[in-house]
C-alpha cells in the first residue's frame, strides 16, 4: 500500500507538552472515559487579543462576540466576559447562560435561526438586543413586546448583496424590503412603536474578502440612505467566517488533493475510505466539482482576514474601516471558530484492532464520528499517535495504514474518512488526539444515538491544572 500523504497540523506548545505527558492523558481518559476534550483558555484570550489589537491600530470602533454556538463549554462565556467581548448567542439556553454568567446586556446579541415565544420573551426580559431574520418572527417579537409593554433593541439582517457571482440565500430581508421596513412601516405600523432600530447584521457564506468586502461597502450605502431620511444605524455586523490555518505546509495541501483527484480517477490506489471523493463527483472518465472540505490552509487567517476587508477600498480616496469611523458606526464581527484556534484537543482510546475480508485495517475508538465533525466532508488533520506503553524495536515494524471506525453501528461510521498511516499496529489501551478540535469540530453535530454519553469537556488551567466542566453537558 502507498504511503498516504501527510497533513501536519500546527501544534502549540501546551499540546506538545500535554501529549508527552501519557500518564496524565490516560488518568484522564480513565476518570472521564473516551473521549474527553481538553481546552485552553490562554490561546481563546491570546485569538480575542489580536482583533482587539487590529482595531486599536487603525483607530476602528470594533465589537467582538464570541459566536458561542461553535463550542458549547460554558467556560468559554466566562472567559469571553474575562476579556470584556460580546457573546452571540443562538438559542434559549445559550442566553441563558450569558445572563446567569453576568454578560452585560449590550453585550449579548441574538441571531438564532429559529426564534420561538420563549426564547424572543427572554431576551425582551433582559434587554437583549435581537438580529430579526423574516415578518413571521418580526411579527412575534411585536406581539411579545406589546403584551410585556417593553421596548426593544433590534438589528435586521439583510441580504440581496450584489455580486459578480450572487448566491441566494435562506437567510435575511433583501435590501430594499429592508429600507422600506425601517423608513414606512416602522415609523407607521403602531405594532412596531416599541422597536429600537439599531443597526444591520450580515452574513455572506464562504470565504471571498472581496465579496465580504462589497457586501459591507453596500451595507454603508445603505446606512447613507437611512440617514438622509434622519435614521442613524448604530452598527454593521458582519458575523463571523474569518478563516484559521490548521495546517503547518501548504505543498502537503496541494499534495493531498492532487492525490485525491488521482485515486478518484482511477490512477492511484485510495487515500480515503472506499475511494470518497470528499464531495466531488467522477462522472465518464472526468472529475466535476471540488472537494466540499474547509480550506484547512491559509496564508491569511484570523486578524489578518477582517484587515483585508476594512482595508478595501470604499471610493477612490477611502478605505472601508475609514468610511465606517467618519459615520461613527461601529464594526461588529460574531468570530467563533478563529477565536477557539488552538484552544482544544480531542483525545479518544484505542478499542480495537481488525482487519476485514479484502485486507483494510480497522482502529476502533471509543468515541463517535460526531464528535469530530462539521460541515466540512472530513478532517483533514493528521491525528497524533499516543502508545501507552513503550513498543520495542518499533524501527522493525512496518507503518500501520489504517481506518479510524467510531462506535455507531453503520458501514460509514468513519471518525475520519481519510486513511491514516500510524508508526506501528496501536495496542488496545493507546490514545489518539486530535488537534484543534474547539471550533465547531468537538461540539456542532455531536448527539447521543445509542444512548452513548456525550464527550467530557476538560480545562487546562493556567497553572497547569485540569478543571473539570461537566456542568456544561447538557
Amino acid at each position: 500500500i502507498i504511503t498516504a500523504p501527510t497533513l501536519t497540523p500546527i501544534i502549540k506548545p501546551w499540546i506538545s507538552e500535554l501529549v508527552t505527558d501519557k500518564a496524565r492523558l490516560n488518568e484522564l481518559v480513565t476518570k472521564y472515559e473516551s473521549p474527553i476534550n481538553i481546552y485552553n483558555k490562554g490561546e481563546f484570550h491570546h485569538n480575542i487579543q489580536a482583533f482587539k489589537d487590529l482595531a486599536d491600530e487603525l483607530e476602528m470602533d470594533l465589537g467582538v462576540f464570541f459566536a458561542r454556538k461553535a463550542n458549547k463549554s460554558r467556560n468559554f462565556v466566562t472567559e469571553a466576559k474575562a476579556a470584556g467581548i460580546g457573546v452571540d448567542t443562538a438559542s434559549y439556553q445559550e442566553v441563558k447562560d450569558c445572563i446567569e454568567e453576568g454578560i452585560p446586556a449590550d453585550q449579548i446579541v441574538l441571531t438564532a435561526a429559529i426564534k420561538n415565544r420563549k426564547l424572543l420573551t427572554l431576551a425582551v426580559q433582559n434587554n437583549v438586543l435581537i438580529v430579526l431574520d423574516n415578518r413571521d418572527e418580526l411579527d412575534l417579537l411585536a406581539q411579545i413586546c406589546g403584551e410585556q409593554n417593553q421596548n426593544c433593541r433590534i438589528g435586521l439582517r439583510i441580504s440581496g448583496f450584489l455580486f459578480e457571482d450572487a448566491r441566494p440565500t435562506r437567510f435575511g430581508f433583501v435590501m430594499d424590503e429592508a429600507y422600506e421596513l425601517i423608513t414606512q412601516e416602522f415609523v407607521e405600523n403602531e405594532a412596531y412603536k416599541h422597536f429600537e432600530f439599531q443597526g444591520f447584521h450580515f452574513h455572506v457564506n464562504g470565504y471571498s474578502v472581496k465579496e465580504r468586502a462589497t457586501a459591507l461597502i453596500q451595507t454603508i450605502q445603505l446606512s447613507d440612505k437611512l440617514h438622509e431620511n434622519g435614521i442613524k444605524v448604530n452598527f454593521i455586523d458582519i458575523g463571523g467566517g474569518f478563516l484559521i490555518n490548521y495546517l503547518e505546509n501548504k505543498e502537503e495541501w496541494d499534495t493531498f488533493h492532487k492525490e485525491l483527484i488521482k485515486s478518484v480517477s482511477n490512477k492511484a490506489e485510495p487515500i480515503t475510505f472506499q475511494n470518497d471523493p470528499l464531495g466531488m463527483v467522477y462522472h465518464h472518465g472526468e472529475i466535476i466539482g471540488k472537494p466540499k472540505v474547509y480550506p484547512y490552509y491559509n496564508e491569511t487567517a484570523k486578524d489578518d482576514f477582517l484587515r483585508q476587508i476594512v482595508e478595501s477600498n470604499f471610493d477612490e480616496d477611502t478605505k472601508v474601516f475609514e468610511a465606517l469611523k467618519s459615520r461613527g458606526i461601529q464594526l461588529r464581527i460574531e468570530p467563533g471558530r478563529s477565536l477557539l484556534d488552538q484552544t482544544g484537543i480531542t483525545v479518544a482510546e484505542v478499542m480495537f484492532r481488525k482487519t476485514n475480508s479484502n485486507g483494510t485495517n480497522f482502529v476502533g475508538l471509543a468515541m463517535n464520528r460526531t464528535q469530530l465533525k462539521s460541515s466540512s466532508e472530513d478532517f483533514l488533520l493528521d491525528p497524533i499517535y499516543i502508545p501507552i506503553n513503550e513498543v520495542e524495536d518499533i524501527g522493525k515494524e512496518e507503518t500501520y495504514s489504517c481506518y479510524l471506525v467510531g462506535s455507531y453501528c453503520l458501514e460509514q461510521e468513519l471518525i475520519l474518512k481519510r486513511r491514516i498511516d500510524l508508526p506501528h499496529k496501536p495496542a488496545v489501551g493507546d490514545l489518539i488526539c486530535f488537534v484543534n478540535t474547539a471550533g465547531y469540530m468537538s461540539h456542532f453535530y455531536e448527539s447521543q444515538a445509542h444512548l452513548l454519553p456525550l464527550s467530557k469537556n476538560i480545562f487546562f488551567g493556567n497553572e497547569a491544572c485540569f478543571e473539570d466542566d461537566a456542568e456544561d453537558i447538557y
